[in-house]
């Protein structure tokens, strides 16, 4: 089926260059304030150009917010599986979600800044809060173990780590060397924290 999409509509604009715009739009403008008529003069087409690959914004959304949530979510179900201590696993989240991050940064962006808006936004949401609480798992765990300082907040310290990794979509241009990125991470996030 995917063939066939980017076999209609305007030369040069298949599915996912009309991702990438969609993708842009909502970063610059908010989902909300960005049309179906946005996007196809950002591409220079007509709407019906668009709906050939499309069915809708929402599913424009859906698509993007996919891209950066299977790629954390694979991650996140590795680590699970991981046979290590818990601030081992820890730090590989953090470190494999840095490297998400800079693979997918345009999608990780719009993802960061999405609010429950929509069903859509909502649906995200909740599968965002399910790698949320993995963190939150793997801190308290490590808290357990000793090895991590006692009395911190595993809720409060896994958005901290995360946010440290979220913030960097505000600076972080393409090229990046993922690998580089996330040992400075780690390395700031965790000399703090190890006992």
């Amino acid at each position: 089926m995917t063939e066939t999409l980017r076999r209609r509509g305007r030369p040069g604009h298949d599915l996912e260059s009309v991702l990438a715009a969609a993708v842009e739009l909502f970063t610059e403008r908010g989902f909300d304030s960005t049309s179906i008529d946005d996007l196809a003069r950002r591409l220079g087409v007509g709407k019906s150009a668009i709906y050939h690959h499309i069915e809708s914004k929402d599913a424009l959304l859906g698509l993007a917010l996919d891209r950066a949530l299977t790629g954390l979510e694979e991650v996140a179900d590795r680590v699970r599986r991981l046979d290590a201590p818990a601030v081992d696993r820890l730090e590989e989240l953090l470190r494999e979600s840095v490297r998400v991050l800079v693979e997918r940064l345009p999608y990780v962006t719009l993802l960061i800044r999405v609010r429950g808006n929509s069903e859509v936004e909502r649906q995200a949401l909740a599968r965002r809060r399910r790698i949320d609480r993995l963190g939150s798992d793997l801190v308290r765990e490590a808290v357990r173990a000793g090895d991590l300082a006692p009395g911190i907040d595993p809720a409060v310290t896994a958005r901290l780590l995360f946010g440290l990794v979220n913030s960097t979509t505000e600076w972080l241009k393409p090229g990046v060397d993922a690998s580089v990125l996330a040992d400075t991470v780690a390395a700031i996030a965790f000399t703090g924290l190890r006992r």
